[in-house]
């Protein structure tokens, strides 16, 4: 049996050309980027490639782009650098109740340490409340950390309005844009977007790297402490093969275009409603499907099918989807997005799956998919008559 992977928010199948350029690196330029000779050099060569492909993409500046080791590095990087070296303008800092688990445990274990967090409410789509974010901007207030788009409902936030709020403010702003970057048009100078968080594999990449945007203005204390690599900013040896992956995962998705993939994934949305309605089954959309929601991203409440029966029947029949954040998959806490939207009373915390595209799934297995799993539903609601 094969397996129909639909769980592109949690990971995404590397691409054939970036596997070719990661192998093609490792047999040929396995030199370290910080030596001066030839192989050094050449390898020091292909990271300002990478680097400067990155750059374009989000249009920067080279040098504001810091290679990580993923979204969570650079995520805790911002928050704690900005933290720390500003704690003497102030302690508050403004986030929101759906973000990551690595934005929110950060901000967790500063609270612990006298900082005052605000977590800003989001409606039943999972959006924030614009006067809600101007309300708590006070002169103490040093950051402002909000997620582009959602991992669980692909809640699009208005990245620009809220970074125009907050240039006029005290506080930097910071961006996760782990599924924001293919999923919608970034430009952190037009967004005035002080950091900004990306991971390599979610976007066809390789695992375990990732990159910060870091404002050339700024100066924040470094994370990882050791040698001079990446222009001083964070220490460790690169990892040329996977920087290589990385700059020809992100040139591959602007060749792309986000508008063209949104449109791919919005069909397939499509298909699995059409095909729900048709079967009569009852449900509901966590998030909603309208502009201002990433289309790679279904998140359904199958009305009195739990989460957990669900998820585990589409298993054994080779489908792979989620059941909320893969961060959190084995927890056996319920969704913090869903309760920030509906409450923790709503029965769409325990009967809700998360089905998100990637670039390589195809009609015919978005609807089998859709035909087994309106079957599944069909059963259980039928059962339950």
């Amino acid at each position: 049996m094969s397996e129909i992977y639909l769980d592109n928010a949690a990971t995404t199948p590397m691409s054939p050309k970036v596997i070719d350029v990661i192998t093609d690196q490792m047999k040929n330029d396995f030199g370290n980027a910080s030596s001066t000779y030839q192989l050094g050099r050449q390898a020091r060569h292909v990271i300002d490639q990478a680097r400067h492909q990155i750059a374009q993409a989000i249009n920067a500046q080279d040098g504001e782009i810091i290679f990580t080791s993923g979204g969570s590095e650079s995520n805790n990087t911002a928050i704690f650098g900005t933290a720390y070296s500003r704690k003497d303008i102030g302690k508050k800092i403004i986030t929101t109740k759906i973000e990551h688990p690595s934005v929110l445990n950060p901000m967790k274990r500063l609270e612990k340490q006298g900082y005052e967090v605000v977590y800003l409410d989001v409606d039943e789509s999972g959006h924030i409340s614009l006067d809600q974010l101007k309300k708590e901007l006070t002169p103490d207030t040093i950051l402002v950390s909000i997620m582009a788009v959602n991992n669980e409902v692909g809640s699009i936030m208005p990245i620009q309005k809220i970074g125009e709020l907050v240039a006029d403010s005290n506080a930097y702003f910071h961006v996760d844009a782990v599924q924001g970057m293919g999923s919608i048009d970034l430009d952190v100078k037009k967004m005035k977007i002080d950091f900004l968080s990306v991971s390599a594999h979610k976007i066809n990449g390789p695992k375990f790297l990732g990159f910060l945007y870091e404002n050339s203005k700024i100066t924040i204390p470094d994370l990882v402490l050791g040698g001079e690599q990446e222009m001083k900013r964070r220490a460790g040896t690169e990892n040329v093969p996977g920087i290589a992956g990385f700059g020809e995962a992100v040139k591959e998705l602007m060749t792309i275009g986000h508008a063209s993939l949104q449109k791919k994934y919005k069909h397939f949305q499509d298909i699995i409603l059409n095909t729900l309605d048709k079967a009569g089954i009852k449900y509901h959309i966590n998030g909603g499907r309208g502009e201002n929601v990433s289309h790679h991203v279904l998140n359904l409440q199958i009305d009195g099918v739990s989460t957990t029966v669900l998820q585990t029947m589409l298993d054994l029949n080779g489908y792979a989807v989620s059941g909320g954040s893969a961060c959190t998959a084995g927890s056996l806490e319920p969704s913090h997005v869903l309760i920030a939207c509906f409450g923790a009373d709503s029965p769409r915390i325990k009967e809700s799956i998360r089905i998100s595209f990637g670039r390589y799934n195809t009609d015919e297995e978005v609807s089998r998919f859709a035909k087994k799993l309106a079957e599944i539903a069909q059963e259980k609601q039928s059962s339950e008559k």
